[in-house]
């Protein structure tokens, strides 16, 4: 039986922070050990230069993420993890796509629709600041998952609209060109928890309040004493579940943790105890992969080494897609 294809993007702004870690990487990890399944990894260079075009940020965001993910674990002999942008038939292949693909269907995309609507509602013209690769970003996306004929594809529910997009886009092209493409499904995984940063919205490196994975302990518990809070004395109760400091526990905690912090949280713990107990928590569980990070980043090179087998890799499945895809339109030697 052929194992099931699943594909994972890593966009590469900024620096992983902990709702990174429990929402995406963690599961990921998990994900790519198990037998039956045959994962995909890749850093989403060409994505990030939609939102940042700030070299030197994109470069060194690339090299964060890539130690992140092999200190905390991520198998390279089983999972193929690669750079978006050492796959040139990527590229191509979008390109291609972008000729299936309907206008109206990009006119639909939640991302584009937001930036329209905020120009709009500022008195600006409809399309300011909107550039091509923000409008069509959902081609390159399909193109990243019809690359491989992923079958599975974990995503927010905020992403949902992309999958969907991608099917449409593959089974146009398939219905002209032939049979060449697997129509993915969103996998949706209502349990992955969604943490809030330090004033209580969504973590989010757009609303520049979150806690990066890796940071020293100094500051991570600073960090961490950073989190909003209400006013409430020690010896009052305080509800659980509206807390942020709660939900972070949560997030790393077991089950019986979580239930003897639930009813500290009724007994009236102190704010400052609540803080010290989660920084000694998280600290506990990040702090052997935290040292594995900073050993990988004082060694670019051996990064770069893992990438390019994991490219040798994405291209053995990569190039004899896209030959097809290439005959398949009718590029290809004259004879």
């Amino acid at each position: 039986m052929s194992k099931q294809r699943v594909l994972t993007g890593i966009t590469t702004t900024g620096t992983p922070h902990l709702g990174n870690y429990v929402g995406a990487i963690r599961p990921a990890i998990a994900a790519s050990e198990r037998a039956d399944v045959q994962s995909f990894y890749f850093l989403a260079d060409f994505h990030a230069l939609i939102k940042c075009h700030d070299p030197v940020l994109v470069h060194q965001s690339t090299r964060e993420i890539a130690a992140t993910w092999l200190a905390l674990g991520l198998d390279t002999d089983n999972a193929i993890f690669y750079r978006q942008s050492d796959v040139p038939e990527i590229p191509e292949l979008c390109w291609m796509l972008t000729c299936m693909a309907a206008k109206g269907l990009m006119n639909r995309a939640h991302a584009y629709k937001a930036s329209v609507d905020a120009n709009v509602a500022a008195g600006d013209d409809a399309d300011f600041g909107i550039t091509m690769g923000l409008y069509s970003y959902p081609i390159l996306m399909a193109a990243d998952i019809l690359m491989f004929n992923a079958n599975k594809v974990p995503v927010g529910k905020d992403q949902i609209q992309h999958i969907e997009m991608a099917r449409d886009i593959a089974a146009r092209f398939n219905h002209h060109y032939g049979e060449h493409f697997v129509l993915p499904e969103a996998l949706v995984d209502d349990n992955v928890a969604v943490l809030q940063g330090l004033d209580g919205r969504k973590m989010s490196k757009s609303y520049g309040n979150t806690i990066p994975l890796f940071l020293p302990e100094k500051q991570l518990k600073k960090s961490i004493n950073k989190i909003v809070t209400n006013l409430l004395e020690p010896g009052q109760p305080k509800d659980a579940d509206t807390s942020t400091v709660f939900q972070i526990w949560q997030a790393f905690a077991t089950p019986q943790q979580t239930a003897d912090m639930r009813q500290a949280f009724a007994d009236g713990i102190a704010w400052g105890e609540a803080k010290k107990q989660l920084f000694e928590l998280i600290n506990n569980q990040v702090g052997e992969a935290r040292e594995k990070y900073e050993a990988l980043l004082a060694n670019p090179a051996h990064i770069e080494e893992v990438l390019q087998v994991g490219a040798e890799k994405a291209r053995a499945h990569s190039k004899p897609l896209l030959e097809k895809v290439r005959a398949a339109v009718g590029i290809k030697k004259i004879h």
